[in-house]
């Protein structure tokens, strides 16, 4: 493993107070260089300097934590639009005690992850290829997951209409965002609530000094959510609920 890597990592992970093991700091390192590899001929990321894909990828992944959940515990966890497989792989090499699903509408992305996966000997995982609109429907995952991520760009109206469907009652979904949200948040207020869900909390952070904000805004999912929700492929993202 490359000295620096691990050291940005450690000292990186240890300011969260997350506590990897040398097991779990290789598991990142062969995430990393994979990703950088695989970037080379499929259009993963932008980020691939190692200190930018260990801050702006990897922690901030895991910064999850950061709205004071136990993660360290079997919960079930859908990782919505998850690309590359943010945040859903850091958190499941960090805490593997989760039982995470990966979606994703593009097929080549999730051939990358099942790589992953195999590579890192991860268990408890799965990624699958389809979109949230559908997979939102379908009875075998509509409303299974004690949590929903999503670091996915979308305002969060429709964000809300593509996760929430997963979510249990009692469940929260937790939408990474960056920059300002109350105005995105005010906007979809009314969307949520039409969804079963509430907001009930904004968390502010920064990872690296002089970097934008982070936030997460967390969202409880308070009853099921209507049949009629979400709405087919396209929808939301067109038509975002008011």
């Amino acid at each position: 493993m490359d000295k620096q890597f691990e050291k940005l990592m450690r000292q990186g992970s240890e300011r969260m107070g997350v506590s990897l093991t040398d097991v779990q700091l290789e598991q990142f390192y062969r995430y990393f260089v994979m990703l950088v590899e695989t970037n080379k001929v499929m259009n993963l990321t932008a980020i691939t300097e190692m200190e930018d894909v260990v801050a702006k990828h990897f922690l901030d992944s895991l910064a999850l934590i950061k709205v004071g959940e136990n993660l360290n515990r079997e919960i079930s966890l859908i990782d919505v639009g998850t690309g590359a497989g943010f945040p859903g792989i850091p958190l499941k090499i960090a805490f593997p005690d989760l039982q995470v699903t990966l979606l994703d509408s593009l097929n080549k992305r999730v051939k990358f992850l099942n790589e992953v996966i195999e590579q890192l000997e991860l268990r408890k995982i799965s990624a699958i290829h389809g979109r949230a609109e559908d997979f939102g429907s379908n009875c075998d995952y509509r409303e299974k997951y004690d949590y929903c991520v999503s670091r996915a760009v979308a305002n969060l109206s429709t964000l809300s209409e593509y996760c929430l469907p997963f979510v249990k009652v009692g469940g929260r979904f937790f939408a990474y965002k960056s920059g300002e949200v109350e105005e995105e948040v005010n906007f979809a207020t009314s969307a949520v609530q039409k969804l079963g869900g509430l907001i009930t909390d904004i968390v502010k952070f920064s990872l690296i000094e002089a970097e934008a904000e982070r936030s997460f805004v967390v969202i409880e999912k308070r009853s099921i959510t209507a049949k009629r929700y979400p709405r087919k492929a396209g929808m939301p993202s067109k038509e975002p609920l008011k």
